[in-house]
């Protein structure tokens, strides 16, 4: 991976990212992660077909969207999402299941589809309840443990790395790597407190935060590099130069928001 390439991706993605937390209204901010998340999808259904599994885009990407309606709609609840979806997809698959070699390989596809878009619609989407139950200077605070959890970790790990975590999951993810993303998530955790928050905050909790978030993205990574490694592939497409896909750049945040949101509840913070 070019890490020039990867750098001059950030730096023109960072400001993109900023505009949209700080000044998008929160219709517009859905329908840009809406976007992102049917970018990732696709990407997921693509590994899927490199091994001859053909999932139904076409239903997955509007479950997807579905799903994601519960985060704008709280009437809208996520169990009759989850019913519609899985209605659709019996209606989908018995009308066009007509042969043998589709009955065959009906199991497979149908939990792909399924799982596809529940997996990153319902995780990526909670970030549309961070940024409007806590506003932006939250999202500012996540993104910075992340991010920099993520670049330490990939810049220790390629250098120094020896010691690998998963090596069929994940071989370039070793634990020297993890250990520069936990602590440098640990001190950009209370720096970036300070800066947002100013003294309003207590260490113990941003501490705890950054623990857990960093434990999500040590979980998130290996699991996404599961679905490439079965695939056969290095990176799930090349749309973001340096970083792979929306699929491989967004594989950090997949249970980092979701997990971020309910324990800022559980901590009681407002």
């Amino acid at each position: 991976m070019n890490i020039w390439k990867r750098t001059l991706t950030a730096f023109v993605l960072l400001p993109l990212v900023f505009l949209l937390i700080q000044f998008s209204s929160p219709l517009f901010f859905f329908v840009v992660i809406q976007v992102v998340v049917l970018l990732a999808l696709n990407e997921f259904y693509n590994l899927s077909i490199k091994k001859r599994i053909y999932p139904k885009k076409g239903l997955g990407f509007l479950f997807s969207l579905i799903i994601g309606l519960t985060f704008l709609f709280k009437e809208f609840s996520l169990g009759l999402a989850l019913m519609i979806g899985l209605l659709m997809f019996a209606v989908g698959y018995l009308l066009s299941t007509k042969s043998l070699e589709e009955l065959m390989a009906f199991p497979t596809e149908i939990s792909l589809s399924f799982f596809g878009a529940l997996y990153l619609s319902f995780t990526l989407n909670h970030i549309n309840l961070i940024r409007q139950e806590y506003g932006p200077f939250y999202l500012y605070f996540l993104f910075a443990i992340i991010f920099t959890g993520d670049t330490l970790a990939f810049l220790v790990g390629k250098k120094w790395g020896k010691h690998q975590i998963a090596s069929l999951a994940s071989p370039n993810k070793t634990w020297e790597g993890s250990a520069a993303g936990f602590v440098s998530g640990m001190i950009i955790a209370v720096i970036a407190a300070w800066v947002l928050f100013g003294t309003d905050f207590v260490i113990g909790k941003v501490l705890l935060m950054a623990i857990f978030i960093q434990v999500m993205i040590q979980l998130s990574d290996p699991l996404e590099s599961m679905f490439k490694r079965a695939a056969g592939v290095k990176d799930s497409s090349h749309l973001l130069p340096g970083h792979g896909g929306f699929l491989d750049r967004t594989d950090s945040m997949v249970l980092a928001f979701p997990v971020f949101f309910y324990l800022m509840q559980f901590l009681g913070i407002s």
